[in-house]
């Protein structure tokens, strides 16, 4: 019955791409859904985006190693979205761009798009592959078969559906993997382990004192999570792209903070769920095992199978997320620009060619999938180049007006390698201070290299402010003129 369960859920999905389908028509409903959701859409597309598989598997198996403070990892993701929604998803909104790239090109002028891009790309297909790599695993246990054939099945649905529809199928699959993420983490399973170990008191009775502490899992990872998560969520394509699509600066404003609300609560349900496995399977060897194993031991087949759909959700709405952000960032940041391009807020149908790099990047995300073992450094490798190298210029630009071209082409260059040279001294990709490094640096040279070029032109800042006030989406001739004009 689980399995079953599962399938027709894998079918759902598959028929959510060919509706979505029918509403891409434009390159703007394929990339951002028409820049037209509602609150409702907008917050359940937004929680689901970023609730992943180190949300859910992971936030488990943190809450059965160090009890309560497991929820600190995905504390931090709620944080991140609620900073993202209040201080900037409205203007981000109203620049109606597709990539954060174009954004840094918008406010810089011509010279910035193309790094930023690579690092960007580079970011997004990662997290496509470790969220791939994630589901895999689920189906390689659920259906008995070997890993390679799991991340087929697995990432032959995501590819699907994300290259019919594209974002409109992207949202709506989410959408019903929120649903299903709610109901199989606070109604299903969370509820049940509390029973099971004889509620909170219960609870407190069964566990060593320091699965309650908030602080159990140590001050220094929780700040660690704070600056990689926090700041990461910030500045992500996968998440700005969802800000795109809101059909107000209001609704990503508020829809999207309540997202940030939600995260919370998943995340201390997360916790309380694994710091319940402690008493209930107190002999796992891995904390990762937690989820699954509560899963077949202490649910019914069918309500098992809906908790098992909520984790393959959570995971697989990551990784489509993710798919459609590298295909984006690599057209419109990287081949638009070395092509030069014109990027516009398109109407005519350019749907098709779209797909097809979707579909070859979703390619690429499976075969890399198959043959990648160390996921986990990977991914570390790409959120400290993320914002060791991006969050400088990228909160600099919307934050300080005298910030230039050269200031923020010297911070991505200075912040990136700095980060991964402090990570090659220390030989420890796992550190703390890559990052800081990275971060430090980069802030020293985009002031100073800010305050020592020329200001930003005036035609640039102008068309900056246009854009941000949502006074419409640049024509054909401003972008071209812009185009023409020099790096500074």
């Amino acid at each position: 019955m689980d399995i079953a369960v599962v399938v027709i859920y894998l079918l759902g999905m598959i028929a959510f791409g060919f509706w979505g389908r029918r509403r891409a028509k434009t390159e703007s409903d394929f990339l951002v859904a028409g820049r037209r959701l509602g609150p409702l859409l907008y917050s359940g597309t937004m929680a689901a985006v970023v609730l992943g598989g180190a949300s859910t598997i992971g936030g488990v198996g943190l809450g059965y190693e160090y009890g309560i403070s497991g929820m600190w990892l995905v504390v931090a993701i709620g944080v991140g979205i609620i900073a993202l929604s209040l201080l900037f998803a409205g203007r981000i909104q109203r620049l109606r761009v597709y990539t954060v790239s174009q954004m840094l090109e918008l406010r810089y002028g011509p010279g910035s798009s193309v790094l930023s891009g690579v690092v960007m790309w580079g970011y997004t297909l990662m997290l496509s592959v470790t969220s791939t790599i994630a589901y895999g695993t689920i189906f390689s246990a659920l259906f008995d078969i070997g890993r390679v054939p799991a991340i087929l099945i697995g990432g032959g649905v995501v590819i699907v559906y994300s290259t019919l529809g594209g974002m409109w199928s992207i949202t709506l699959t989410d959408f019903v993997q929120f649903l299903i993420q709610t109901v199989g983490i606070f109604f299903i399973l969370l509820p049940i382990v509390l029973s099971k170990v004889g509620g909170f008191s219960g609870l407190a009775a069964a566990v060593p004192d320091d699965a309650l502490s908030l602080t159990a899992i140590g001050g220094e990872t929780i700040l660690t999570y704070f600056v990689i998560y926090s700041f990461g969520l910030l500045i992500g394509q996968d998440i700005w792209q969802r800000v795109f699509t809101a059909r107000s600066p209001g609704v990503a404003r508020w829809a999207g903070t309540a997202a940030g609300v939600y995260c919370l609560a998943y995340g201390v349900a997360g916790a309380l769920v694994g710091t319940a496995a402690q008493a209930l399977l107190p002999a796992l060897d891995n904390r990762d095992d937690a989820f699954a194993e509560l899963v077949s031991l202490q649910l019914p087949a069918v309500l098992a199978g809906l908790v098992l759909a909520a984790a393959l959700a959570a995971v697989m709405s990551t990784s489509s997320g993710a798919l459609i952000a590298t295909a984006t960032v690599f057209r419109h940041s990287i081949v638009a620009r070395l092509l030069k391009q014109t990027p516009t807020d398109a109407d005519d149908d350019e749907v098709g060619s779209n797909r097809y790099y979707v579909l070859g990047f979703g390619l690429v995300m499976v075969a890399i999938s198959c043959i990648l073992l160390d996921v986990v450094a990977a991914l570390t490798v790409a959120y400290a180049i993320l914002v060791g190298g991006l969050l400088v210029p990228i909160l600099g630009g919307l934050l300080w007006r005298r910030g230039t071209n050269v200031g923020a082409v010297a911070a991505m260059a200075v912040g990136t390698v700095a980060t991964l040279a402090t990570m090659i001294v220390l030989g420890d990709i796992y550190a703390n201070e890559p990052i800081y490094v990275g971060l430090g640096s980069g802030l020293l040279v985009f002031v100073v290299g800010s305050l020592l070029s020329p200001p930003t032109s005036d035609a640039v800042l102008a068309e900056w402010d246009r854009r941000s006030a949502g006074k419409g989406k640049v024509n054909r001739e401003t972008e071209q003129a812009r185009a023409s004009q020099p790096p500074q």
